[in-house]
């Protein structure tokens, strides 16, 4: 690759990415403490061999030209589908779903790396059917091709990273040149379908969506317990928190998933109002960043994947803080870079990559 290429590179972005999984280390180190369970797991170790691995794939995805993964995309697809359909004869279960595959030296989640897929096959879709933009032949082709992916994960069941598919689908709809007129009508759909399917919900999803709107505050465990125990994490942080490794809610092991779906509470416990404002003002500086590169980017392709990924990283850093402050029901979607899981960060790491080059191109494809 040219070296002028370098001279467009977002280091800030890369430095926001860093900074995040940086912080993200130290939390889960926090969190996991006097928990022999997980301190065995190796899971902090795991967590930064993952994010080196990470930032190689950054620095690598950025070397490449964007547009290699037209073609790329479409095997990524064959294999993310034959891996979920794998899951059913050899996936690994926890918390009601079967999502994970053994590889020997890792438990791995096709279903992150699913987002991604899909980010890039429909970005290659609408750009080369731009001609047919808010045609309904072509909202229902993209359609399908988001449900190939979606129906299998719907069976794991995993409806969380379903739903978050579904997002990214309409948001590079609109972004692609959906009228506002079919986004309503495809939203009330949305709303109907959801209620008609709620009774073929997994029982553990509907018990979630049940105590969510009719909570029991006298729970002892499930779903209800966490969310009220993160509550009275968060609330007991205050303005400047309890300090980094000394939140009783922590340390005594109150607060359950703290490592994962429960890290940002964990931070509001240790690092209070003001830590908490300062985690999610990183997380948007660096979407801001992102959507800057769909603005610079030269081709539709090319801002198309950077519009997708900004969707992914917000619905789900509004998601899983949501939760966490019981705004929404309790889901399984990680805090983006933050949370602990490898599949989770190596598959934003990938988009990182991309998005670095798209920014890196924007001015060689001008020549």
């Amino acid at each position: 690759m040219r070296l002028n290429t370098w001279r467009h590179f977002d280091f800030l972005l890369l430095g926001s990415v860093l900074v995040l999984i940086i912080f993200g280390v130290a939390m889960i180190n926090s969190a996991i403490a006097g928990n022999p369970e997980l301190i065995e797991l190796q899971t902090v170790e795991r967590q930064i061999v993952f994010a080196v691995i990470g930032l190689g794939v950054i620095l690598f995805t950025t070397i490449m030209d964007y547009h290699l993964w037209i073609s790329l995309s479409r095997v990524m697809y064959a294999v993310i589908v034959f891996f979920l359909a794998l899951i059913f004869f050899g996936g690994e279960t926890a918390f009601g779903a079967r999502r994970w595959l053994d590889v020997g030296f890792a438990l791995i989640q096709p279903s992150e790396l699913a987002k991604l897929t899909l980010i890039l096959i429909l970005a290659d879709f609408f750009e080369r059917n731009r001609s047919q933009a808010g045609t309904l032949g072509w909202v229902v082709r993209s359609l399908i091709t988001t449900l190939g992916l979606t129906m299998f994960i719907l069976l794991q069941p995993d409806l969380s990273t379903s739903i978050v598919l579904f997002v990214i689908w309409g948001a590079l709809l609109f972004a692609s040149g959906l009228p506002w007129k079919m986004i309503v009508v495809f939203g009330l759909l949305g709303l109907i379908l959801a209620m008609v399917a709620f009774p073929f919900l997994a029982d553990y999803q509907q018990q979630r969506v049940v105590q969510f709107l009719f909570p029991d505050p006298n729970a002892s465990f499930g779903a209800t317990y966490n969310v009220n125990q993160a509550l009275i994490t968060i609330g007991s942080g205050g303005w400047l928190g309890q300090g980094y490794g000394q939140g009783s809610q922590v340390q005594l092991r109150f607060l359950k998933v703290r490592q994962s779906d429960f890290i940002y509470a964990a931070t509001a416990h240790e690092f209070g109002f003001v830590g908490t404002v300062l985690v999610m003002g990183v997380l948007l500086f660096m979407i801001w960043r992102i959507l800057r590169a769909a603005r610079l980017a030269h081709d539709t392709f090319g801002a198309l994947i950077c519009y997708g990924i900004a969707t992914w990283i917000l619905f789900q850093t509004m998601v899983n803080i949501g939760m966490n402050l019981n705004l929404m029901p309790v889901t399984g979607l990680p805090l983006p870079f933050i949370s602990h899981g490898g599949s989770s960060l190596l598959s934003l790491m990938l988009s990182i990559g991309l998005v670095e080059s798209v920014v890196a191109r924007h001015k060689m494809l001008e020549h």
